[in-house]
């Protein structure tokens, strides 16, 4: 039973960026005509006075939070107050921002960081603060349950309809490229592209290759996002409860990092060598999601690793030529 009407007014906050720009891509291929979207440039979503002003002043149907400080372990280590900080105040004043404006129905993405490093897998919703954190990311995680728990608590006291979503890690069209500062798959297209130019012997890859990750394509993502918006509230309830009430979305199977980044070299056509530097730190050592509630609910991902991968990197060499254009 569907939810959304097309003609609904749906704010899109963080639509330049992967995440937000894939929903926009989503909405707009499903027909949906009424899509409102401002620039952080235009609006700054940590100052809740501007916030509280703007969705006064829309009053959308529908708020989707796909906005947020993100960032691979480097940048996590090397800002945490700002991932702290910039998270908590995003999502504070867009759920309080939503309900002072009288919007009913609001959708928060969180990330599989939220889960304990020591999460039995695959990872269940319900694992949920049953242990500690990963402290690489800790401030990003803790951000993030505190946006679940909003929703949920808003739900409880104000009688509103905020869902919460778990993406497993995401990639594709409009990701960070930076060496640095990236996840894996953008900083290892760009690694492997880069050492392919400049005829380099190898490519480094951070850690010992022998993780596990799970790994999921942006449109994936925002199909699935849409279909969770999209669901009545009935259906909704039958898989989730009012105070265990996020859904972890993701493929159901994971890849070794070894795996992924030989993938990559392939699809970049790398003739060199991979080297693993062991120095740096691992992560967690496996994080798969159990996607059951989503399949439960109807939907499953369309599009394979290598194809989404050689799809980002058909994207980034776009870009690419783009900026040095």
């Amino acid at each position: 039973m569907s939810n959304m009407n097309r003609s609904e007014k749906i704010y899109i906050a963080g639509h330049n960026g992967m995440v937000g720009s894939a929903i926009v891509r989503n909405l707009q291929g499903k027909g949906f005509v009424n899509i409102i979207t401002c620039s952080s440039s235009e609006l700054d979503l940590t100052n809740s006075q501007d916030v509280d002003i703007f969705l006064q002043k829309e009053k959308p149907d529908y708020v989707i939070i796909a906005a947020a400080r993100v960032g691979g372990i480097y940048a996590n280590n090397s800002y945490p107050a700002e991932f702290i900080y910039q998270n908590l105040m995003i999502e504070v004043n867009l759920i309080h921002g939503a309900y002072l404006a009288g919007v009913s129905n609001l959708l928060f993405l969180g990330g599989s960081c939220i889960y304990p490093k020591e999460s039995l897998q695959p990872i269940r919703e319900e694992y949920l603060l049953s242990g500690h954190l990963e402290s690489t990311n800790e401030p990003y995680a803790l951000a993030k349950i505190a946006g679940i728990k909003l929703c949920e608590s808003y739900n409880r006291q104000y009688g509103t309809d905020y869902r919460s979503i778990m993406p497993t890690n995401l990639y594709g069209p409009n990701d960070n490229f930076h060496p640095k500062n990236s996840h894996v798959i953008p900083a290892l297209i760009r690694k492997f592209h880069e050492a392919k130019v400049n005829n380099e012997p190898f490519v480094e890859v951070w850690g010992s290759g022998k993780p596990m990750r799970e790994f999921l394509h942006v449109d994936d993502m925002a199909d699935a996002s849409i279909h969770i918006m999209d669901i009545d509230k009935k259906t909704l309830e039958s898989e989730v409860d009012p105070m265990l009430s996020h859904i972890n979305i993701g493929t159901g199977t994971d890849i070794t990092i070894k795996d992924v980044a030989q993938t990559i070299k392939e699809v970049v056509g790398f003739d060199g060598e991979i080297v693993f530097n062991t120095k740096m730190p691992d992560g967690t050592k496996r994080k798969l999601l159990d996607v059951s509630k989503i399949e439960n609910l109807g939907w499953k991902p369309a599009i394979t690793l290598k194809d989404g991968l050689k799809e980002t990197y058909e994207w980034f060499l776009e870009n690419n030529k783009k900026l040095r254009g």
